[in-house]
């Protein structure tokens, strides 16, 4: 059968009591009770109290209530034929409770069967073991046409009504377990980009100040190679030992980042500059506090600058501008140029490709290329 409003279960949700309050499964129950109580009474008001009669209209009653929760069991796991086989079951024992003199029983079992079809069963099936329920219902009932009229309508209507209920909670039940998991996935999807951010700031410290101390011990060597004199040698040392306790605060720097206790940009390119010779920054637009991954770009960008300048262009002269836009904020480092270093020849200028990737992940740009005198670089990142 092709899957729509005629074939279609309700669904498991719909069926199931998971969702439903607490309140609403106790009057579920409630009813239930209630259901079984009449038919005892019935069974008891219309049968000889006493003797093989009063015990064969308990042991009814008992195999009727099996036979409903079987019923709901299989409606459940949406098994079409024993679940009609139960209600045929049904129907034939309000039959036999009618044959036998049991008229209230009868009544009462023929109309759940019809609640129960119209509830959880496809409609396809559901309107023909209603109809019957309901015509044995019309049959039997002794009351005044009209009403009986009205009550089988309201029955009808009743079980509908159930199963609209039914799968709109169903329907909650599955709106509400996407919810959830579309947060578990949100909350992977955070954790998996706070890990990527923290990894790319370790991987930015680690490969500025490792290159940097690179730049100062590969001069060091070539200069014992051609013997220098020890003075020299010595200073690119001292200047490597340096890069070292650079690399110690920039770590330090970075894990308050991370912690969310980072000093404003503009005081973090000055102290740079400070420790470059030849080197200045110039601030323009209005300061004010940068989006943490914003910030942490500039900073990289700048001591990745300034290390190339360091390594490709030793001596030349270094201006660093600041800039603060509406909307994004431009950072621009260039050099005046100059000879070539002695390791001008080293690294492939994977940093800058890492700076690139980093602005464009922001919704930026990094641009970096030759100027009227030297090189520049220019970074464009979204506040």
């Amino acid at each position: 059968m092709t899957d729509n409003a005629w074939t279609r279960w309700p669904s498991r949700e719909a069926l199931g009591r998971t969702g439903a309050s607490r309140p609403r499964r106790a009057f579920s129950w409630t009813v239930r009770v209630s259901v079984l109580a009449m038919l005892l009474w019935g069974a008891l008001r219309d049968a000889s109290v006493g003797g093989w009669a009063l015990g064969a209209a308990v042991a009814g009653t008992i195999a009727a209530a099996v036979a409903v929760w079987a019923l709901y069991r299989t409606t459940f796991a949406h098994r079409l034929v024993p679940s009609l086989a139960l209600l045929a079951l049904l129907l034939a024992a309000g039959v036999a409770a009618r044959a036998t003199g049991l008229t209230v029983p009868a009544l009462v079992i023929w109309c759940g069967c019809a609640v129960t079809a119209l509830e959880r069963l496809p409609l396809v099936a559901a309107l023909p073991v209603g109809s019957l329920a309901l015509s044995g219902y019309a049959v039997v009932n002794d009351d005044a046409r009209l009403t009986t009229v009205a009550t089988t309508a309201g029955l009808a209507l009743a079980g509908y009504v159930l199963r609209l209920d039914a799968e709109a909670r169903g329907q909650a039940q599955r709106l509400l377990a996407q919810e959830r998991a579309a947060r578990v996935a949100e909350a992977e999807s955070a954790a998996l980009a706070e890990r990527a951010r923290i990894a790319r700031e370790i991987h930015d410290v680690l490969a500025h100040s490792l290159s940097a101390q690179l730049v100062h011990l590969e001069a060091a060597r070539l200069l014992i190679e051609r013997g220098a004199e020890r003075e020299r040698i010595l200073e690119r040392v001292v200047a490597a030992r340096g890069m070292a306790r650079e690399g110690l605060a920039e770590t330090r720097q970075a894990l308050s980042a991370l912690r969310g206790e980072v000093s404003p940009v503009e005081e973090f390119l000055a102290e740079l500059v400070t420790l470059e010779d030849g080197a200045d920054i110039t601030v323009l637009g209005e300061r004010r506090p940068l989006p943490a991954e914003a910030s942490q770009a500039v900073r990289r960008v700048a001591q990745e600058a300034l290390t190339n300048v360091r390594k490709h262009a030793p001596g030349a002269r270094v201006h660093l501008r600041l800039e603060y836009a509406r909307r994004h904020v431009t950072l621009d480092v260039r050099d005046t140029g100059g000879p070539s270093g002695e390791l001008s020849g080293t690294g492939g200028g994977y940093g800058l490709l890492g700076m690139r990737e980093r602005a464009e992940l922001l919704g930026g740009s990094l641009e970096a290329g030759p100027g009227e005198e030297g090189f520049v670089v220019t970074l464009k990142v979204p506040v």
